[in-house]
């Protein structure tokens, strides 16, 4: 059967008509502008659809749509919540309106549970060396950082499908303060806007040592007083070869390891996949953390650690979706 899948972000709305193998065939981006409110998104989501519905083959239709976005959301009722990333969509009853519109079963999941499934289903989670392993967590790294755990094939929701927000693990007590409010959470060394936060923070502390006369510049592309740097930013002067930026990503990539021993020691689960724009860093992050995750977890456990980056990219909540839609559609 064929589905669309979509991905809600609080920038933009990624939408695919996903075949039954599995290809996404048709895609489209569309800027979010959550703030004009459900009944304006939903009208923007409908019109992609239909001109996705062009590229179907002769004779067939659309059966489901699988829908993602950041949480808090209800899976059941197919419910925004109070999601901060998308503050126009508080309480927006999306799915329901989708599916009154478009007359198909239409299933709202939070954004990293969907690209979880989408990685076990037919990612990294089905890769031929990891073929019999029913447990899999997935690490989203980006603006924030989530994730998601599958046990025998089927997600971990918690009580109120809240479970996963790994990103505030306290790693230390005293350390920098996170959005949430908390202090030293897995996020404020991982995360995007905060590997640019310790990456300046450290370049003015150079300053200082070597006096106001002699600045301190990023690399001679990007100098140091620019205001607009980003967590890839960080990454490529890291190639690069900026020290400074280096040390920023082996710092993240350790926090990163002692996060996953944490929840190797929590879960027992052997496979971890780590997806997200900061992810894209590659060995920069992941190598840091394949050496600092045995250190922190027991012995009968770090032997069988195993972190890997994810293949789908930024295909996995799409995919995810995909496979939400079709199970909702056989029922």
């Amino acid at each position: 059967m064929f589905v669309v899948a979509i991905d809600l972000g609080g920038t933009k709305i990624e939408l695919g008509l996903i075949a039954p193998d599995n290809t996404v065939i048709a895609r489209k981006r569309i800027a979010a502008q959550t703030e004009e409110g459900p009944a304006r998104v939903t009208e923007r989501i409908l019109d992609v659809i239909r001109d996705l519905e062009t590229s179907l083959p002769k004779a067939e239709q659309i059966s489901a749509v699988g829908i993602c976005g950041p949480g808090p959301l209800d899976n059941e009722t197919g419910t925004f919540r109070d999601p901060p990333n998308i503050p126009g969509l508080h309480h927006a009853p999306l799915g329901p309106m989708l599916a009154k519109e478009l007359g198909v079963p239409v299933r709202l999941e939070h954004d990293a549970k969907a690209a979880a499934l989408g990685e076990y289903h037919y990612g990294v989670g089905r890769a031929k060396e990891n073929q019999h392993s029913k447990n899999m967590v997935y690490i989203v790294a980006g603006t924030g950082v989530g994730g998601a755990m599958i046990e025998n094939g089927e997600l971990i929701r918690g009580v109120q499908n809240t479970a996963g927000e790994i990103g505030h693990i306290t790693l230390d007590r005293n350390g920098m303060v996170c959005n949430c409010g908390s202090r030293g959470c897995s996020q404020t060394y991982i995360a995007g806007p905060y590997l640019v936060k310790r990456f300046q923070e450290s370049k003015e502390r150079e300053q200082g040592s070597r006096g106001a006369g002699e600045n301190v510049s990023l690399s001679p592309f990007l100098p140091f007083s620019s205001s607009a740097l980003s967590g890839e930013d960080i990454a490529n002067l890291a190639k690069q070869g900026d020290v400074t930026a280096q040390a920023v990503m082996r710092e993240a990539g350790e926090a990163l390891g002692v996060m996953i021993a944490i929840l190797a020691v929590t879960l027992d689960s052997e496979l971890y996949v780590i997806g997200g724009s900061v992810a894209k860093a590659g060995d920069l992050i992941l190598q840091p953390a394949r050496e600092i995750a045995p250190k922190y977890a027991l012995s009968s456990i770090a032997p069988r650690i195993k972190i890997m980056p994810s293949s789908l990219g930024d295909d996995a909540p799409l995919l995810g979706c995909a496979y939400l839609a079709r199970r909702i559609s056989s029922k």
